[in-house]
């Protein structure tokens, strides 16, 4: 089978390009830009459904895939090590790394029961973190 000679080059500038579209430049955050969350408290005992309200403040937040300066989303991160981040990649998308790229400001859903460790993340337009990063403390919540 033969390749056209347009596919063929199409694939090569693909293959290529691949390694920068993995390393975006990482949005500016403003200083003193700060995420937290507004509920649940850290060590609170909580039942299914779960529901968690994020705040921002030096920020506004904006939809994934809108630029806008001093922007955002929020990103969820259920018992996620940051270290484990790549910060200058897109935050994954599943079920411990839950994306709001809809603007929203809050959550109702099911955790398993037990303790979980969760924590706020802005991403930008293309869900890649600020520089430097705008992250909420760690809090622990458990749920019966």
């Amino acid at each position: 089978m033969r390749i056209p000679v347009p596919a063929l080059a199409l694939a090569a500038a693909l293959v290529f390009t691949m390694p920068a579209l993995a390393q975006l430049e990482r949005t500016p955050a403003p200083a003193g830009a700060a995420v937290y969350f507004i509920e649940p408290a850290a060590g609170a005992t909580l039942s299914n459904p779960v529901t968690l309200r994020f705040g921002l403040r030096g920020m506004g937040v904006a939809p994934a895939g809108v630029e806008h300066g001093n922007t955002g989303h929020h990103h969820l991160l259920i018992n996620v090590d940051p270290a484990t981040l790549d910060m200058g990649a897109g935050i994954p998308a599943d079920d411990q790394h839950r994306h709001f790229g809809g603007g929203q400001t809050e959550v109702t859903l099911v955790l398993p029961p037990g303790e979980h460790r969760l924590q706020l993340l802005l991403g930008d337009h293309n869900h890649i973190p600020h520089n430097p990063p705008v992250m909420s403390e760690v809090i622990t919540v458990r749920v019966r």
